[in-house]
């Protein structure tokens, strides 16, 4: 259980669910319990609810039993490893598959004869209608058992479910045969019906469980993506193995090649490539060293490295993701929720439209033989199973895709925001530039040499902590002994370097020609001018820069053929702005905004009809992530930036912008059509199957297929 705000969330893992209608009545047995909010999905068969902090959870389980299914918290204290109950939950489905699997065979071979004697008159040899109950009744009460187990659960709660439509239909259809047989009527027998529609209703939910399975292996990996065990070093310096549930804030342990890094932390003693693939899905390794920040369930490769522990556990970067992962998973589109609607009042309604055929039907041709088939099809084919799974299908694949390609996505709101953007808005610094300010070039007066000058500059630098300054140690490291370092606000350093007067300062008006000259072209190319005196004679200019990404320009490039206007935001000047975003082709670029005047801008371009997305990654973007219609944060920004956004890029590159919108705008056409299809099945199917022109066995393996299609449409995210 998570509180935040006098709320809690806590998630339940739902037993029993097989349709939109159930999800309907447990979200609306939850909603009965006061001040608690719930969503539940079909797809992972689990409740999110906001509940009051101080609430007994044991009041939410006991509702959803009481609406005729099983519930168990899921417990959020994730141990270090990052597994929670997926695990659990993994297994339990493996198991309803397998459980699935002899019902499905042993109904598959014995329908096989049964409809073949139906349909092939030659082989109508006398008594071959009490073989066929011989045949049938094991494939309709034991292979159909969990269908009707499922109905009398419901039924025994006054509630009614898909099950409910399963049960009804092929139990009418045996039960009749039955009667028939026994009376010595004569009618019609149709115990090829109820057998054939209940195989094809056990190979379309064995199919729908694998393929969930499937579905669900992208979050799965992300939330495993840990070490399970960790060499912590002691005080002493020996190393023990222990499990990293053990783990604390503050400890230090050994990674050696090959393994998983076992928590968040910074780098004490090493240096290592390693590899973030699981994390970010950028296959090439990043080399850190002494002082760079690491992260659970990254891989070590080519060194060895001692680390500091900073988060463990479930405050892992890893732990977070894969939780905001899932509960993106659990949430719903504004369709979706209609849909749910829609499917609480369908089945009675259906169950009043079977009677009613099959009172119409008796009436006009005054045979009630001639009445079930119609009746029990439209029984068969409106189960509502496709509805409840186009949703939660698309985003468990979508939002599994989306983490593997380094894409974080919050929730369906997130989506369908998403599939309206028209602007993109994207903060400059550390954004679109790297946010690292370098040395771009250098111009010496005659006579001095480039590499001198910048061996005494990077010096007298040495102690600064202007990020000018910083940029300029960086550029050419120096051992020169340094006295009488003096920074002076608004100016630069001065320093004794090797016993020569060092001044580092921004350039002024009082330079030779050549430096003059050089310090004009710089500023006009965006980049700022430090002038590098030595005994009191100006030597040099530096041009310092913040460079753009490698990918800035494909970036807006990808933008703009999204059919959405890139626009640039930067505090800087305005003339640094827009020289910076001149090679990024034509662009709107505004310079001198303040953090609440990119707020501002941004609520000015909804004013003007514009859906607008914000791309950043630090504290002062947060305003502005947060007053965007869509709000994309950089996953190497700040913390304050990730959590106001609704997207999160994991890795640094502008350029998986437009790859996010696009899965995005493809998860939401892929539910839209997901819905569109099951609505239009249903639609299309009913009036046949009450006008007598469906056979029920078609009617089975039509519904069956609905849901199988459903959840394949949605696998093609798989391939995005």
């Amino acid at each position: 259980m998570t509180a935040v705000d006098g709320l809690a969330r806590v998630d339940l893992a739902i037993e029993g669910m097989t349709c939109a209608s159930c999800v309907a009545r447990v979200e609306k047995r939850l909603g009965r319990v006061d001040g608690v909010t719930a969503t539940v999905n079909l797809a992972t068969e689990r409740a999110s609810a906001l509940v009051p902090a101080d609430l007994d959870v044991a009041a939410l389980v006991a509702e959803v039993e009481k609406a005729g299914y099983g519930a168990r918290v899921l417990h959020d204290d994730r141990d270090a490893s990052g597994d929670s109950d997926s695990g659990g939950e993994q297994a339990g489905e493996a198991r309803d598959g397998r459980r699935l699997v002899p019902r499905m065979l042993v109904s598959a071979a014995l329908s096989v004869p049964i409809i073949l004697i139906a349909m092939i008159e030659p082989l109508h040899f006398p008594g071959w209608e009490w073989v066929s109950l011989v045949l049938a009744t094991p494939v309709v009460l034991w292979g159909g058992w969990p269908f009707h187990r499922s109905a009398a659960v419901n039924l025994r709660h006054g509630a009614t479910s898909m099950d409910t439509l399963v049960s009804l239909g092929t139990l009418a259809a045996y039960t009749w045969s039955l009667v028939v047989l026994l009376l010595g009527a004569g009618g019609h027998v149709y115990f090829e019906v109820a057998a054939v529609v209940t195989t094809f209703l056990l190979l379309g939910r064995y199919a729908e469980a694998r393929s969930r399975r499937r579905a669900g292996e992208a979050l799965r990996g992300l939330a495993q993506a840990s070490a399970r065990e960790v060499s912590l070093l002691d005080e002493s310096g020996s190393e023990r193995r222990i499990p990293v549930a053990l783990l604390s804030a503050g400890d230090r342990f050994v990674v050696r090649p090959g393994e998983r890094i076992a928590a968040d932390g910074e780098v004490v003693e090493g240096e290592a490539a390693v590899d973030a693939s699981a994390m970010t899905g950028e296959s090439v390794p990043v080399e850190v060293a002494v002082g760079d920040d690491v992260t659970a369930g990254t891989v070590a490769a080519g060194g060895m490295l001692v680390v500091r522990a900073e988060r463990v556990g479930a405050d892992t970067r890893v732990a977070r993701l894969a939780a905001l992962v899932e509960q993106a998973q659990l949430g719903k589109t504004r369709a979706q929720r209609s849909a749910d609607r829609v499917s609480s009042v369908f089945v009675p309604i259906v169950i009043g439209l079977a009677a009613l055929t099959f009172v119409i039907w008796w009436l006009v041709t005054g045979d009630a033989a001639s009445a079930v088939s119609p009746a029990v099809a439209v029984l068969i084919v409106a189960c509502p199973c496709a509805l409840g799974l186009a949703t939660p299908t698309a985003l468990l694949v979508g939002t599994g895709r989306a983490a593997q390609r380094g894409i974080l996505i919050s929730g369906p709101e997130a989506l369908e925001r998403a599939g309206r953007i028209d602007t993109v808005v994207f903060d400059k610094t550390g954004t679109l530039t790297t946010g690292r300010m370098t040395v771009a070039r250098s111009v010496v007066v005659p006579g001095e040499s480039v590499d001198d000058v910048l061996r005494l500059a990077a010096a007298a630098e040495r102690g600064s902590e202007h990020p000018l300054g910083r940029a300029i140690a960086e550029a050419a490291p120096s051992e020169a002994v340094v006295a009488g370092f003096r920074a002076v606000a608004g100016f630069g350093v001065t320093a004794i370097v090797d016993g020569r007067e060092v001044v580092v300062a921004r350039a002024g008006d009082d330079l030779p020609v050549v430096l003059a000259e050089a310090v004009a072209r710089i500023r006009a190319d965006g980049a700022t001018a430090v002038a590098v005196s030595v005994d009191g004679a100006p030597v040099a200019v530096l041009a310092v820069s913040d460079p753009l990404r490698p990918d800035a320009v494909d970036a807006i490039a990808r933008v703009r053929a999204l059919g959405a206007e890139p626009v640039v935001l930067s505090g800087d000047h305005e003339a640094t702005v827009r020289a910076t975003v001149a090679g990024l082709g034509e662009v709107r670029a505004l310079g001198g905004v303040a953090p609440e005047g990119k707020a501002a801008e941004i609520a000015r371009l909804q004013a003007d009809g514009r859906t607008v997305a914000m791309v950043g990654d630090g504290v002062n973007d947060a305003a502005a992530l947060a007053t965007a219609d869509l709000g994309i944060a950089l996953g190497s920004g700040s913390d304050i930036a990730i959590e106001a956004g609704d997207l999160t890029l994991l890795r640094p590159e502008p350029s998986l912008v437009a790859d996010a919108l696009r899965l995005s705008r493809r998860m939401l056409a892929v539910i839209r059509g997901n819905l569109f299809w099951a609505f239009a099945y249903n639609v299309a199917a009913l009036p046949i199957a009450a006008l007598g022109l469906l056979d029920p066995m078609i009617a089975g393996a039509a519904m069956a297929f609905s849901s199988v299609f459903v959840v394949l449409n949605s696998l093609r995210l798989r391939r995005f």
